[in-house]
């Protein structure tokens, strides 16, 4: 099992689509990688020679931002915007959607189960 950026990846899938169980690497990233380390993109995980793999971890350590870094960079941005007092770092502190979408009926991902009031029977 290959290990690139401290994440375990597949070895029985293809190369692109194992890349993207890194967080912080998409299809159109992954795909980008391949190309640029020119290792084929139908191979499978399993078929790399251990050269292969240290380019790849080495290309995504240089160039890319995944796993902790990613998780810690957004963390940090989204706790800037709450210190700021950004209506987006409002909508965050309130565990409320951020992103403009409705919360008169829908958001109960985000609000947790409904919660009665009393005396309301409309």
């Amino acid at each position: 099992m290959a290990r690139i950026a401290g994440v375990n990846i597949p070895t029985g899938k293809r190369i692109p689509i194992a890349l993207t169980y890194i967080h912080g690497i998409g299809p159109s990233t992954a795909r980008r990688i391949c190309e640029t380390v020119g290792v084929d993109a139908a191979r499978r995980v399993n078929e790399l020679s251990d050269a292969e793999v240290m380019a790849i971890r080495e290309h995504i350590d240089a160039n890319e931002s995944v796993e902790g870094d990613l998780r810690r960079e957004v963390q940090m941005n989204i706790k800037r915007m709450m210190d700021m007092g950004s209506y987006r770092g409002l909508r965050h502190r309130r565990n409320l959607p951020v992103r403009g979408q409705r919360t008169h009926t829908n958001a109960r991902t985000r609000k947790g189960p409904a919660k009665p009031i009393a005396g309301k029977k409309k």
